[in-house]
């Protein structure tokens, strides 16, 4: 067979093929794949401004129950065609375009990422770059839907060891994770939501403390002590006045300092 020949002649495409089994797949795609992307900034009030991180990208699409596999390579190739404009603004664009491409009636984008922010040490005002994990996950099914997470880190100090001991109490970094969906036609951004999080521990966490700055956040998660119901709880609050967020889920981690052992408390709210 000539070259020619064996360029011109198609190769068989197996995964269209049928399938006897007759179940069909909610989910099939590609995980972990991590790809640059430009995030709008609210900037000086403008709300123009992007900033740059990678992420780490999941893509699914649903599978009828008579073909019997999905085209791995599309998802990629959706990818690439937004290469240039992969932003925040784009996401809902590229999860119908994956419908579109691979033939499916759903498709799901997951997107999780390295997030920061500029923070001013509470006394001494130097300014230090915190980071956070972010995801957002996108369902396109008839309608689409938006979630976005945010996982902060902060300090906790335990209520019950102030009140036993005669000086001091234990503390401990804890994680606090928020997933919102947003009522249609508004936005949060990455930055709001993160400001009404972290007001909900004890203290924040700082990337540059001097020493003055490091006895204002001893005293401060002092003065203000929480147990992990407190933070849920208080977490909960918050979000349930801001008439923006219709649904959330909200929980904080407490990492023990005196136990081998962590804390625990969520709650999930749909206010729709």
């Amino acid at each position: 067979m000539s070259d020619a020949a064996s360029d011109t002649t198609p190769l068989p495409d197996i995964q269209s093929s049928g399938d006897e089994r007759q179940i069909a797949i909610n989910k099939v795609g590609v995980t972990n794949v991590r790809y640059p992307i430009s995030l709008r900034t609210p900037g000086k009030g403008q709300g123009n401004e992007f900033i740059h991180t990678v992420a780490t990208i999941n893509m699914f699409v649903s599978l009828p129950h008579d073909v019997k596999g999905t085209h791995m390579s599309r998802f990629l190739e959706v990818l690439n065609e937004y290469h240039n404009e992969l932003c925040s603004d784009s996401l809902r664009l590229v999860a119908n375009r994956m419908k579109e491409k691979l033939d499916a009636k759903d498709a799901y984008l997951e997107l999780n990422f390295p997030y920061f922010v500029d923070k001013q040490a509470p006394v001494s005002g130097q300014t230090g770059k915190l980071d956070f994990d972010v995801t957002f996950e996108i369902a396109s099914n008839g309608t689409d839907d938006f979630v976005m997470t945010l996982k902060i880190p902060a300090t906790s100090l335990c209520p019950c060891s102030k009140e036993i001991s005669d000086y001091g109490a234990h503390n401990q970094r804890c994680d606090m994770t928020v997933k919102v969906r947003m009522a249609d036609g508004v936005h949060l951004w990455i930055e709001e939501l993160f400001a009404i999080v972290e007001q909900c521990a004890s203290t924040q966490v700082f990337s540059v403390l001097k020493r003055p700055d490091e006895k204002w956040v001893t005293e401060r998660a002092y003065e203000n002590p929480k147990f992990v119901e407190d933070i849920v709880r208080d977490l909960a609050v918050a979000l349930n006045k801001d008439d923006r967020i219709v649904w959330y889920q909200c929980s904080s981690e407490n990492y023990e300092s005196i136990h081998n052992h962590n804390a625990y408390a969520f709650i999930e709210r749909d206010k729709r």
